[in-house]
């Protein structure tokens, strides 16, 4: 008489899931995967992404379509990924929005933290400080001394409410303990040309738009806001190195997608976009855009979104920012 062998349900159950997962990773991706920018053509968050995406669709031997679903300050875009499948084929390019919005509004359609799941860092793009050079000032610590002796009469400029400049400066006066007054305007290109003429004296305008004015001498820059300093401007200090630790501000770009996402779906997209990134055109494009490196995993990304959220919320909080 034969005896039959037994396998006990929940082993059998075990045994299903691990090979339905080794081949759901090994056919990934089946279909065309499509970002989601939740911001218009044509902005810094697009032009990156679009960058991105022809490389990652050759590795991944899939077309990666984008779309652009912009509005509410990205909300739009982002509450569509964080509802949308957890199956690797709908994601997000997020910016550094992201971690600001929940301190920003208050209610969000979406959690940023739980209803994600963080694939990769893209870039980042470091901000400077400048000023207009009829400022009687020659370095971070000057400026400092100046508003203080002047409380309440120096202003500086940023793109809107709510964005890198705006938070970098509300940083900045409360690192440095000053009260100096916001304007803030319909976006970073008319901040700008107002401070190159002189209609506002301060202002933390991202490296690319910035730099040819400094090297045409119609702008002082003083410092970088990176942790580190840049190869887009080498000759800058740091804000620590200049004196004035704490202020470090930055736009970055991460590739998200929904929460319950397959583990072994993000560990493949991750590889893939950190060749991507290493691409030499890849690469070389984004450093002309004025970008850094923001090349980071899933669980060093996690770690950095919540860590970001914190601290904003602290920010904006203090400040007492609200969205326009």
């Amino acid at each position: 008489m034969t005896s039959a062998k037994y396998i006990h349900p929940m082993a059998a159950a075990l045994i299903t899931a691990l090979l339905s997962s080794t081949a759901t990773a090994q056919e990934y991706p089946a279909r065309p995967i499509r970002i989601v920018v939740p911001v218009p053509p044509g902005g810094a968050n697009d032009t990156l992404t679009r960058v991105v995406a022809p490389k990652l669709s050759e590795f991944l031997r899939q077309p990666v379509l984008v779309e652009n679903r912009g509005g509410a300050n990205t909300t739009l875009g982002t509450a569509l990924v964080a509802k949308a499948a957890p199956d690797g084929y709908t994601l997000l390019s997020a910016p550094s929005a992201h971690t600001v919005n929940p301190a920003l509004y208050s209610a969000l359609p979406y959690d940023a933290i739980r209803d994600f799941a963080p694939v990769a860092g893209l870039a980042a793009a470091p901000l400077l400080l400048a000023v207009h050079p009829s400022l009687p000032v020659k370095s971070v610590k000057d400026l400092v001394a100046l508003a203080k002796a002047k409380p309440g009469q120096l202003s500086y400029a940023s793109p809107g409410n709510g964005t890198s400049g705006h938070l970098a400066g509300e940083l900045f006066k409360s690192v440095a303990g000053l009260r100096i007054v916001h304007i803030p305007y319909k976006g970073g290109g008319p901040a700008t040309v107002d401070l190159v003429g002189g209609h506002v004296l301060m202002m933390f305008p991202t490296i690319q738009a910035a730099l040819p004015y400094v090297a045409a001498g119609r702008l002082k820059a003083f410092a970088v806001t990176s942790a580190s300093r840049t190869a887009l401007a080498p000759d800058l200090p740091t804000m620590a190195q200049a004196g004035l630790p704490g202020v470090e501000v930055g736009s970055w770009f991460a590739l998200l997608a929904p929460a319950g996402t397959s583990k072994d779906v993000v560990t493949k997209l991750d590889a893939e976009v950190r060749k991507v990134l290493q691409a030499p055109e890849v690469s070389e494009r984004l450093r002309t855009l004025g970008y850094e490196s923001f090349s980071m995993g899933p669980d060093a990304l996690a770690a950095y979104l919540r860590s970001d959220l914190a601290k904003w919320g602290k920010v904006i909080r203090q400040a007492g920012i609200r969205a326009e």
